[in-house]
C-alpha cells in the first residue's frame, strides 16, 4: 500500500465541469487551461484536486457540490472518528495523498470521508486492503489532512510537509540575490500561498506576520479579534517576507523604511485585493495584508446593520445636494464600508463622484477614485483643491486629518456639493467639538454640516449554535435593558461555540451606530463651543439612541450578546 498509481480520469468530470460553470464557480477561460494542464502531466490529477491548488474554487464549494450531484452525504469534521489505533493495512501517506479517512464501520460496509469520491482507483485499493466494502462520504481535503495528524501522529501539518522540502541553512544575513532566489522557490512560495489560504477559509480580514528574535508568528485577525496561527521557522522570515514584496512589487532591497503595496490573488475562487503595509522592527520587518474580498463585500445600509429608522434618515440626508455628512470612530470600526455603501446609493449616471483616499481600499465601476502620494506632494489638500474644477457633484475625502484639509472640504460643501469624509472620535458629538478644536470656523461648520453617523462593530452571534436565556434581574436593572424589550420575560442570547463558527460561537460582525442630525439646538450650541456633553444631550432630547442604546436592541434580537456590546462602547 506504499506505492501509489495516478489517478484515471473519470467522465464524471466532466459533468462536474459543467456544473461549475454553469452555476458561474468557474469561467470558461479557466476549464480550458486545467484541461491543457492534464494533457501535459504524466499521469492526469483529479479535476478536483487542481482546482482547490489552483485557487480557482474553495474546497467548501466543491464538497457542497459534489455532494449534491453525487447524492452523497457531507461529512462535518465534528463527525470524525475520536479516537483511533493505527491499522496496519493502512499506509498513511496513502490516506494523506488521496485524502481519505475511514470512519466508524457499519455492519460488512465501511464509510469513507473523501475530497474527492470520483476516485475510483482510492475507493478500490482501499476496499482490496481491508476487505470490506467502502461507501464514499464527501469531506473537506484540509479536514481530513488536519484528522490524520490528530489521530495518527505521525504526519505532519500541510505546512510541516512544505517544510520538509526547504534545506535547512544557517541564520545569516542573506543578500538581496540570495532573498530574491529563496523568495522565488516553491516551498517558499507554497508557504505563503498557505498562510493566505488559511486566512481566508478563518474569514480573517488581516494577516500579521511579525518577525521577533527567536520565533517568526503569524495572526489572524477573525471577526475583528487577533487569533495565533501555525508560522514557519524563524529562519525563513527573510524568505517569507521578501516573498510577499516581491508579489506586491515593492523593494525587497529596502528594509529600513516602511512601503505599502496591493497584491490582486484569486484564492479559493474568490478574487482577493490585498493591501501589504511594511515596517521595520528590531528583528526584521513586521508585515500587515489586509483581506478585501471583492465579492463577500455588501454595500447595503441594511445588512451592514442599520437600522430602519437609521436607514430612512440616511436616504434623506444622501439626497441633499449639498453639506457635509461626516463617519467617526476608531480604527477598524467599518467608517470606509459605510461611505463606500453611501456613494453606491448615490452612484447613477446623473451624478459625477470622486473620492481622495489614502489608501484605496475597493475600486468602484463609475467613480473616479485618487489615491494619496505624500511623497510626490499629492496630499488631500492639494488633491481636493483639484478636484473641486473637475466639476463632481460628490466628494469623499478618506480622512479629516487637518485644518486645511477640512477647510477645502467645507469650502465645497458651502458651493454646492455633497461631501463625505471620516473623523476619529468616540462619539457623534465629539466629532463637532473636534472640528472647532481643529480651528475650523463655527459659522462655517454650522452651515455645512448635516449629520455625523458615530459606529462601531460588534461580532454576531453564530445561528447555528446560539441559544437564548434569561438574565439576572439584577443585569436588567443595572442595564436598563427593559427600556429596550417589549415582552416578558426579557431575554438574551449567547453561543457556546460548534463546528461552524471554528468554536468561538461568533460568526460575522455588524454595525452598531448613532445618527446625529444637526437641527438648530445642536447648531446653536456649536455656536456657543459647547462640549459634547452637552451636545449629546440635546441630540438625545432631539430622538438620536445612543451606540450603547443600539447595541442593546440587537442584544435582545439575538444578533449579538450583551458582553460584545459593552467590550466595544465602553471609554
Amino acid at each position: 500500500m506504499n506505492d501509489t498509481l495516478p489517478t484515471q480520469p473519470d467522465p464524471q468530470e466532466e459533468e462536474l465541469a459543467k456544473i461549475l460553470v454553469q452555476r458561474g464557480l468557474l469561467s470558461e477561460a479557466d476549464l480550458s487551461r486545467i484541461n491543457q494542464m492534464q494533457r501535459g502531466q504524466t499521469g492526469p490529477a483529479p479535476l478536483t484536486t487542481l482546482l482547490v491548488k489552483l485557487g480557482l474554487v474553495s474546497e467548501r464549494d466543491i464538497a457542497s457540490l459534489l455532494s449534491e450531484a453525487l447524492q452523497l452525504p457531507l461529512v462535518s469534521k465534528d463527525q470524525f472518528p475520536k479516537d483511533r489505533t493505527p491499522d496496519e493495512r493502512l499506509s498513511l501517506r496513502f490516506l494523506r495523498e488521496y485524502q481519505l479517512l475511514p470512519l466508524e464501520q457499519e455492519g460488512d460496509r465501511l464509510p469513507v470521508a473523501m475530497a474527492n469520491p470520483l476516485d475510483r482507483y482510492a475507493c478500490e485499493a482501499l476496499s482490496l486492503a481491508l476487505d470490506v466494502a467502502v461507501e464514499p462520504r464527501v469531506a473537506l481535503g484540509s479536514d481530513i489532512l488536519q484528522a490524520l495528524d490528530q489521530l495518527y501522529g505521525e504526519g505532519q501539518s500541510q505546512m510541516g510537509d512544505i517544510l520538509a522540502d526547504v534545506t535547512p541553512g544557517e541564520e545569516q544575513e542573506e543578500s538581496v540575490e540570495e532573498l530574491l532566489d529563496l523568495a522565488s522557490g516553491a516551498p517558499v512560495i507554497r508557504l505563503v500561498n498557505l498562510i493566505i489560504q488559511r486566512a481566508v477559509e478563518a474569514r480573517a480580514s488581516d494577516i500579521h506576520i511579525e518577525p521577533f528574535e527567536s520565533r517568526l508568528k503569524v495572526r489572524y485577525r477573525v471577526d475583528g479579534v487577533l487569533q495565533e496561527g501555525e508560522a514557519p521557522p524563524v529562519q525563513l522570515s527573510p524568505a517569507v517576507i521578501s516573498r510577499i514584496k516581491i508579489m506586491a512589487r515593492l523593494n525587497i532591497a529596502e528594509r529600513r523604511l516602511p512601503q505599502d503595496g496591493r497584491i490582486e490573488l484569486r484564492v479559493q475562487g474568490k478574487d482577493l485585493d490585498i493591501r501589504v503595509s511594511t515596517v521595520p522592527t528590531m528583528h526584521g520587518e513586521s508585515v500587515v495584508l489586509r483581506l478585501l474580498n471583492r465579492e463577500s463585500i455588501s454595500f447595503d445600509f441594511q445588512s451592514l446593520g442599520f437600522t430602519d429608522a437609521c436607514r430612512a434618515q440616511l436616504n434623506n440626508l444622501l439626497a441633499i445636494p449639498n453639506g457635509m455628512i461626516l463617519v467617526t470612530g476608531p480604527t477598524g470600526s467599518g467608517k470606509t464600508t459605510t461611505l463606500y455603501t453611501a456613494l453606491h446609493q448615490l452612484n447613477t449616471p446623473q451624478r459625477k463622484l470622486i473620492t481622495v483616499e489614502d489608501p484605496v481600499e475597493y475600486q468602484l465601476e463609475g467613480i473616479n477614485q485618487i489615491q494619496v502620494k505624500s511623497s510626490i506632494g499629492l496630499s488631500f489638500a492639494n488633491a481636493l483643491r483639484s478636484i473641486v474644477r473637475q466639476d463632481p457633484d460628490v466628494i469623499m475625502v478618506g480622512e479629516m486629518r487637518d485644518l486645511e484639509t477640512a477647510r477645502i472640504s467645507i469650502q465645497s460643501a458651502l458651493t454646492g456639493h455633497l461631501v463625505l469624509s471620516t473623523l476619529h472620535t468616540n462619539d457623534a458629538a465629539s466629532s463637532i467639538t473636534r472640528m472647532l478644536e481643529m480651528g475650523v470656523e463655527d459659522y462655517l461648520l454650522t452651515s455645512t454640516l448635516n449629520a455625523v453617523i458615530a459606529q462601531r462593530l460588534v461580532r454576531l452571534l453564530c445561528p447555528h449554535c446560539r441559544e437564548s436565556y434569561e438574565p439576572l434581574p439584577e443585569l436588567v436593572r443595572e442595564t436598563g435593558l427593559q427600556r429596550y424589550a417589549s415582552d416578558e420575560p426579557i431575554r438574551l442570547w449567547r453561543a457556546p461555540g460548534c463546528n461552524q463558527c471554528q468554536g468561538t460561537g461568533f460568526y460575522g460582525r455588524l454595525v452598531i451606530h448613532e445618527l446625529l442630525l444637526m437641527d438648530d439646538e445642536i447648531r446653536r450650541l456649536a455656536l456657543d463651543h459647547a462640549d459634547a456633553g452637552r451636545i449629546h444631550d440635546a441630540a438625545r432630547a432631539s430622538g438620536m439612541r445612543s451606540m450603547y442604546e443600539d447595541g442593546c436592541a440587537k442584544a435582545l434580537q439575538g444578533l449579538t450578546n450583551l458582553e460584545e456590546v459593552i467590550r466595544v462602547t465602553q471609554e
